[in-house]
């Protein structure tokens, strides 16, 4: 690993401060990917600027369907939350899944938002929950966010400081995982509203990063059950085809991941 100088900020404002000060900086939230990519020599940061331990960055609030997680919130926490268990359980059920212990307690939400892995599972989520991204600047909806692999919307040195969104009538995650990574090959999370909107967002799959299927959507708006994805077309040529599965077996591990989620919310 290249050498690097640690900045352990208490407030938001402290850590653009930090950063405007080292333009070759990183901000690091909980590190999942990375610390392993400075290991790697793949990404040198002269600085990296702590944000873990910003207070206004932590926490879970739930006010009757309306939910705000911090950003440096970790998945342990999210998974464990009596709070959003009681209103959006299939978000506790994604966390709890996520990596193995050690990377549950040290990932953050923000992280992974931020970092946008086309394998990671908080994205579907956030994207089909209907979610807004709060940074230190503005508000951004997940539609607006997530822009392509590894990309988002942020701006160099914007920090995300929550995810706020309001819980679904239901909602549920279902995930066909490496065996090894726990990453998503095909992830599904689907939610439904009550006024019968749906929303169905799918991770690990599509070659651009976490989309949603419209498609299915509709199908599912019109008939709210779990047959009603069996004759919607999934096209292959948007999707990864790599060592683990082909195109072809990912369009059909999205009807499939679809079924199972409808099935379980």
């Amino acid at each position: 690993m290249y050498q690097t100088n640690y900045h352990r900020a208490s407030s938001v404002q402290e850590a653009v401060e930090m950063m405007s000060n080292v333009p070759e900086g990183k901000y690091l939230a909980g590190g999942m990917t990375l610390i392993p990519t400075m290991k790697q020599r793949l990404a040198a940061p002269s600085d990296l600027v702590d944000l873990r331990h910003i207070t206004e960055m932590r926490g879970i609030m739930v006010d009757g369907r309306s939910v705000r997680i911090g950003a440096a919130t970790t998945h342990e926490e999210v998974a464990t939350s009596v709070e959003i268990r009681a209103v959006c359980p299939a978000l506790c059920g994604l966390a709890s899944h996520i990596g193995d212990p050690h990377v549950r307690h040290m990932g953050t939400i923000g992280g992974s938002i931020a970092n946008n892995d086309p394998a990671a599972d908080y994205p579907a989520a956030v994207l089909a929950l209907d979610a807004t991204i709060v940074t230190d600047r503005r508000e951004i909806t997940a539609d607006d966010f997530f822009t392509g692999l590894f990309e988002t919307a942020l701006e160099d040195g914007e920090i995300i400081t929550a995810i706020r969104f309001d819980a679904p009538a239901t909602a549920a995650y279902q995930k066909f995982a490496n065996p090894a990574s726990r990453y998503a090959m095909t992830g599904v999370f689907v939610a439904r509203r009550d006024n019968g909107e749906v929303r169905l967002a799918v991770t690990g799959a599509g070659s651009n990063g976490v989309f949603r299927h419209r498609g299915l959507e509709a199908a599912l708006a019109a008939n709210w059950s779990p047959d009603a994805v069996a004759n919607v077309t999934v096209d292959a040529s948007d999707l990864l085809s790599d060592l683990h599965a082909s195109a072809a077996y990912r369009a059909n591990l999205v009807r499939v991941m679809a079924k199972r989620a409808v099935a379980a919310a």
